[in-house]
């Protein structure tokens, strides 16, 4: 039965008892609707003497449905102020991702929303709805000055329910239109859809495109990352990437020490052999909620490594499961980190891959400020 207490204000992350009572949910990252660190009660289960948890442990868990929620949002571009990262803007249709990835550090953002990082942040999915006209707005301002901005770069532009909304579709026609730089990260073969706008733009050094390959095997997939497509289909989005003329590149993110990390070198020869040519890759990241998240995992899927896993984390991490610090936290410090950055390199090269992310040579001169509407005074003038 639950009973309500009040949660330790300073905890950085959700209390140690708070811990998922269902199995996996097939097609669900997590089935875990933990708490964020803004909730004030925290709720426990004890064992009434009436085999309630008993109960509640044998069966199964009902499958969580996604719930979309419509957004009017004030502003749709975002700076970004970290050196860690390559570019300077970038716009995410959605906050959430039905893609589900255990690891995704914008799982900590939907606290902001009173969501739940785990569960919520998979099944309740906000849409930018006003996404391009916020977006043509900002290009008409006479102080804005153009600079490539990415596309999907927290939560994935191309998740399932872009097919229906089409506010990712929207947002590129309003770059099209101003000629304005972009690039685009994906895990979806959904990016394919958009190939007649990308294509072109591509051809004048307007856009570029990242897919996010993080492992080979179909079957860590499905648990990892479990709504996005399947290795093969990110190979076959880069290949008919490629085939369109369009600068491709893949990203091996995140790399997470003895799960995916050992496939690194195949995975870039594969990106290479699809036609990528460019890449990056990333380390295990997970701030805030992701860290319980991902560890409840772990020990879910991968009992026996679950230890060895985060010890490697933590001697990347100064001894600690996290560290935010710009400069290091999109790559980790130490020895374990030098050696994957080493790896990184070096299969780069061999592969003929350049370890530039895509975006930094974009063109930004084309840019065409929309004209500005004459108040119908001045119109009578003329």
């Amino acid at each position: 039965m639950p009973t309500v207490r009040e949660r330790d204000p300073d905890a950085e992350v959700p209390a140690a008892g708070w811990q998922p009572v269902a199995g996996p949910i097939k097609g669900r990252g997590t089935s875990w609707a933990m708490p964020h660190r803004f909730t004030r009660d925290i709720h426990d289960t004890f064992d009434d003497g009436w085999g309630t948890l008993d109960q509640a442990a044998s069966e199964a868990p009902v499958p969580a449905g996604t719930e979309v929620i419509e957004e009017r949002v004030k502003s749709i571009i975002a700076a970004n102020d970290s050196p860690d990262i390559s570019f300077d803007f970038s716009i995410n249709p959605y906050r959430g991702c039905e893609h589900g990835c255990i690891y995704c550090f914008a799982r900590p953002t939907h606290s902001y929303l009173n969501l739940s990082p785990g569960l919520d942040f998979e099944t309740r999915i906000i849409a930018k709805v006003n996404a391009a006209e916020r977006l043509r707005e900002t290009f008409a301002r006479a102080r804005y000055v153009p600079k490539p901005i990415n596309i999907g770069s927290a939560t994935d532009a191309y998740q399932p329910v872009e097919r229906r909304l089409r506010i990712t579709r929207s947002v590129i026609e309003v770059m099209v239109e101003h000629q304005h730089p972009f690039s685009v990260i994906t895990k979806s073969s959904g990016v394919e859809r958009d190939l007649d706008l990308i294509a072109p733009m591509a051809a004048a050094g307007l856009a570029a495109v990242y897919v996010s390959v993080t492992s080979l095997d179909s079957a860590l997939s499905r648990i990892l990352e479990p709504r996005a497509a399947s290795p093969l289909r990110r190979l076959r989005t880069i290949e008919a990437l490629a085939r369109a003329g369009v600068p491709v590149g893949v990203s091996v993110s995140p790399l997470i020490p003895f799960i995916n990390e050992p496939e690194l070198e195949r995975v870039l020869q594969a990106a290479a052999n699809a036609g990528a040519t460019r890449a990056f890759s990333v380390v295990l990241r997970l701030p805030w909620e992701v860290n319980p998240l991902f560890q409840q995992w772990l020990d879910q899927h991968f009992p026996e490594r679950a230890a060895r896993v985060m010890a490697r984390v933590r001697d990347m991490r100064g001894g600690k499961d996290y560290d935010a610090t710009f400069g290091a936290r999109m790559s980790g410090q130490g020895v374990w980190a030098d050696l994957v950055r080493q790896r990184l390199h070096q299969a780069a090269a061999r592969f003929g891959l350049n370890d530039d992310r895509a975006g930094q040579a974009l063109d930004v001169t084309q840019f065409r400020r929309p004209a500005q509407p004459r108040h119908p005074a001045q119109a009578e003038l003329f």
